[in-house]
């Protein structure tokens, strides 16, 4: 069984290497791919150090076209199952086996690792309402409900990576994502992860002001 790690960054020098580190000892023999979405510092010179493959983004495009980069990727290999973890440290590798295991059982093609399934403490309130907002607004526009519609620890089936075509290429990504999965009608499963929020992890991802400007992103696209 061929597994790819995929893990999109920008401006991640401080941490990618210890990312890549971790996610090496927990799964010893998955290729990884760092996605240096366009960075400004060492992030893709560190990553290629650590060991991992790179791919470069010449300039900034955003989470949706660093994940696409990455989908883009494993079709040209032959992988059975892809993960997608952040690039600053925030979530445990340790949870990366638990989050894999349902697509490598066949019980699902794609797997959401919750923050919220099981202590929901372990993340700020106003990430907690971020999470709950984006929720309500993927149900909305898409008519699926995910307990957290904005977690980057994720897995996908070889048949979601054949199927699933995202087309934005900002943090509305994590919102369209679902509407693919309810398009394509794949099985889907959210398993709680645990998370580790840092003042520099809390600088990275989505932001609570970046969230109107999103979902403003997302009406217009479906209104095209």
């Amino acid at each position: 069984m061929r597994v790819l790690i995929v893990i999109p960054a920008y401006n991640e020098e401080e941490v990618i290497s210890q990312v890549i580190v971790d996610v090496r000892q927990q799964l010893k023999t998955a290729d990884i791919l760092v996605v240096d979405d366009g960075s400004t510092d060492q992030t893709g010179e560190e990553a290629f150090k650590a060991g991992a493959a790179v791919v470069r983004h010449v300039i900034n495009r955003g989470l949706g076209g660093a994940i696409g980069t990455g989908i883009e990727y494993s079709r040209g290999k032959d992988y059975t199952a892809v993960a997608t973890i952040d690039a600053d440290g925030q979530h445990d590798a340790n949870d990366l086996l638990k989050v894999l295991q349902p697509i490598f059982e066949g019980r699902a093609d794609v797997v959401i690792g919750s923050r919220l399934l099981q202590d929901v403490f372990q993340v700020p309130i106003d990430r907690r309402l971020l999470i709950r907002l984006s929720n309500l607004l993927t149900f909305i526009l898409f008519g699926f409900k995910s307990t957290d519609t904005l977690s980057g620890f994720r897995a996908f089936s070889r048949k979601a990576l054949e199927k699933i075509e995202l087309k934005t290429e900002t943090m509305e990504v994590s919102n369209e994502l679902f509407g693919e999965i309810s398009r394509h009608q794949l099985r889907y499963l959210e398993v709680p992860i645990r998370v580790r929020y840092t003042p520099y992890s809390r600088t990275k991802g989505q932001t609570n002001l970046n969230a109107l400007n999103v979902g403003i992103k997302l009406l217009l696209r479906l209104a095209r």
